[in-house]
């Protein structure tokens, strides 16, 4: 006779098709056991679909964690709570990178891919860090506030895409893996890489755009302001007339 957590169990496993994923599954199989089993019975999760569920609690709570992580770090980098901001604004551009990534090719949303998506929270604030960096020295050096972010973006375009396009390289062996874990590996690689590129080529456009319109007028601080000149030391000549012998 089989127990499970002290009581009398069956246990019934199966595997998932292609295009179906485990969180609709498993509300699948609740809904089934729901109608079908007296009340007298319950069900448990073992294996992948356990880990998944108690993911799944903790995955907003992660996510909101880290973004609250990230933006008190900008904001004592930067001394502003709108640089901030604006940078975590391409965030949202990568996570929808990343489900659209993974419904393109059929992953699943699983425990691995949530790790991917947490990871873009730190991947992909780099480049509004890189844009709006180089827009405040513009700013301060005395340029407009459009004028600065266009040159910020102009300027900072090919270290963004060098440093993304290294990024992406790196988890395309994951992507694409063949091996045997490819399974659970693969929707990681996946994630990390749609949202990167969405997140890479989106906020070129967005994180100037937002700048600009989010964005304040410097004001010179007194530690700022220039010290006038020295005043001139004004020089007198004395000249003696001179004596009649």
């Amino acid at each position: 006779m089989y127990r499970y957590n002290r009581f009398v169990s069956a246990a019934v496993s199966g595997g998932l098709g292609p295009g179906y994923p485990l969180g609709n599954r498993i509300e699948a199989l609740d809904a089934v056991a729901k109608n079908v089993l007296p009340d007298t019975f319950s069900t448990a999760l073992a294996g992948e679909a356990r880990d998944f569920a108690d993911s799944s609690s903790s995955l907003l709570f992660a996510f909101g964690l880290a973004l609250l992580i990230v933006y008190l770090v900008l904001a004592a980098q930067f001394e502003s709570f709108i640089d901030p901001f604006i940078i975590l604004l391409s965030v949202p551009m990568s996570l929808g990178g990343a489900l659209a990534a993974l419904k393109l090719t059929g992953s699943t949303l699983n425990i691995f891919s949530q790790i991917g998506i947490i990871m873009l929270v730190g991947l992909v604030t780099k480049n509004g860090i890189l844009i709006v960096e180089f827009a405040n020295q513009r700013k301060r050096a005395g340029l407009p506030l459009r004028d600065a972010a266009l040159e910020a973006a102009a300027s900072r375009f090919r270290p963004i895409l060098m440093t993304s396009f290294a990024t992406m390289l790196g988890v395309v062996p994951i992507a694409f893996s063949l091996g045997s874990a490819s399974g659970s590996r693969q929707s990681l690689g996946i994630a990390v890489l749609g949202g990167l590129l969405a997140a890479t080529f989106l906020s070129l456009y967005l994180v100037p755009a937002l700048y600009t319109f989010l964005s304040r007028e410097h004001r010179v601080r007194e530690d700022e302001r220039e010290a006038p000149p020295p005043a001139a030391e004004l020089s007198h000549v004395y000249a003696r007339d001179p004596v009649e012998s």
